[in-house]
């Protein structure tokens, strides 16, 4: 399906209306003093989800978005187990020859496998990144029948999924994964309704085919190379594209985070946690009050893994502002824009040409 066919015609937009206003664009070279990422228990809204329980999460998750756009959540219900399978899964791929990993290399709808120096993160609000990322990923989708309408029409980011066959139990091992993970999202919409200040139910008809997306992503010790370039990373400093994010943090150091005060911050969190941070369509829908946060991944000095799960709304939900975002003295910053239209935007704005977008 053509991106103008989802209702915005993405190549007569002036992105002014979609980058972040300059005042937000900092010039940053150095790391300060660590900052501390707020951590949110939401055990008590899982189990007994009572006003009284979604108020207290939701002030959590506000204060938490709008002070530094990340958080992270204990007690969120997904088996470690579960996780650390994942974890080897990806290991196991990842570590075969690149010829099979080329096997399902990412096709026109942007499923498969990135080798390293497949993106340029152009859109950086932060950093003029010029040099490829020293990272492989491997991007799959929502698994959907073949006679889902948006498989038929071949819309991007909806599939079908690329699997490997040549890693034992690869695809119900990140299957397990997905699905814990899906509901986890699930779960925290009225939290999300509530703190911005929304019907706890304001959500859900949004999220009735989420069109969630992952980044299982490697590192390679040093970057894989004798000596990084200046201004090359194993991930640039970006801001995600979505609703939210919802990251399992790998044990191996290198994830940073640009805090509001203008400092760069190790992320350290507790163990077994989940990191959430909201993405730019996030940033859009909220008139910029849940802050989509910079970050960026050091080339890690062991190899590093990562298993990114970007919980998006529906392909035709819109970023229109927020009523509740927006008053007299706040009046909407950005135009509407549809889920899967941003993100045709992004990746084709961030990924070259040769590996699924359009630089």
């Amino acid at each position: 399906m053509a991106i103008e066919e989802a209702g915005t015609n993405v190549s007569d937009i002036s992105l002014d209306r979609y980058l972040y206003p300059q005042s937000t664009i900092r010039e940053l070279d150095e790391v300060k003093p660590l900052e501390k990422i707020p951590t949110v228990d939401i055990g008590s809204v899982l189990e007994n989800p009572t006003k009284a329980n979604l108020e207290i999460t939701a002030k959590g998750f506000r204060e938490a978005h709008e002070q530094i756009g990340f958080l992270s959540i204990i007690n969120h219900g997904v088996p470690w187990q579960t996780i650390d399978s994942a974890f080897d899964a990806i290991k196991e791929f990842f570590s075969l020859p690149l010829d099979e990993k080329m096997k399902i290399k990412f096709d026109k709808i942007s499923s498969g496998y990135y080798p390293p120096n497949s993106t340029v993160y152009v859109s950086s609000p932060v950093n003029n990144n010029t040099k490829g990322d020293l990272n492989e990923n491997l991007r799959l989708v929502k698994e959907r029948s073949p006679e889902h309408p948006a498989i038929k029409s071949g819309m991007r980011f909806h599939g079908p999924n690329q699997w490997p066959d040549n890693v034992e139990n690869f695809k119900p091992r990140m299957i397990a994964y997905y699905d814990s993970m899906e509901k986890l999202g699930r779960s925290l919409l009225p939290v999300y309704a509530r703190a911005l200040d929304l019907p706890k139910n304001w959500f859900d008809n949004k999220f009735d085919d989420p069109m969630w997306s992952t980044r299982n992503s490697f590192y390679p010790a040093g970057g894989g190379k004798k000596e990084v370039e200046e201004n090359q990373f194993g991930i640039a400093p970006h801001c995600d594209h979505g609703f939210i994010t919802m990251l399992p943090v790998s044990k191996e150091p290198g994830l940073q985070v640009l805090a509001r005060t203008g400092n760069w911050i190790n992320v350290e969190i507790p163990d077994r946690a989940i990191l959430v941070n909201a993405g730019e369509f996030m940033h859009r829908w909220t008139n910029g009050r849940f802050f989509a946060t910079p970050h960026r991944v050091l080339p890690p000095k062991k190899d590093r893994y990562s298993l990114g799960f970007f919980y998006n709304p529906t392909r035709d939900v819109r970023c229109d502002p927020m009523e509740t975002c927006c008053n007299d003295d706040n009046p909407p910053k950005y135009d509407g824009m549809s889920m899967v239209d941003y993100l045709s935007w992004y990746v084709d704005r961030n990924y070259l040409k040769s590996h699924g977008g359009q630089q």
